[in-house]
């Protein structure tokens, strides 16, 4: 299975989506699309539209997505088999509070 994941480097989201990989041992690639314009383009060239975090699965583009519905399209698919383990940070909600203070005090160069 080849898998691109189209994630910011800090963010409840994108966090949820590794969490997935990790629970599941599965090798991707983690596409920073903050710090490389490139990135971001081709996310929104490929998903048809510009919200994070996207998830491409052996062609199959999964855009906006949590990783709880990642999880979810792995398991409907028969790509993964049902896990036990526990993610290790919620697969299914944005930046805490905290997360988002210490995003606005770093400055991010988007373009």
């Amino acid at each position: 299975m080849t898998i691109k994941a189209y994630l910011k480097p800090s963010c409840g989201w994108s966090n949820g989506v590794r969490a997935i990989m990790r629970k599941y041992s599965l090798p991707f690639e983690d596409i920073d699309i903050i710090n490389q314009r490139a990135n971001y383009e081709e996310m929104v060239r490929k998903s048809g539209q510009p919200l994070s975090p996207c998830v491409e699965i052996d062609g199959v583009m999964l855009a906006d997505i949590s990783g709880e519905e990642v999880e979810n399209y792995l398991l409907a698919n028969n790509l993964v088999k049902d896990s036990a383990v526990k993610p290790e940070v919620a697969t299914n909600a944005g930046c805490s509070a905290e997360e988002h203070e210490r995003m606005a005090a770093k400055p991010v160069r988007f373009f």
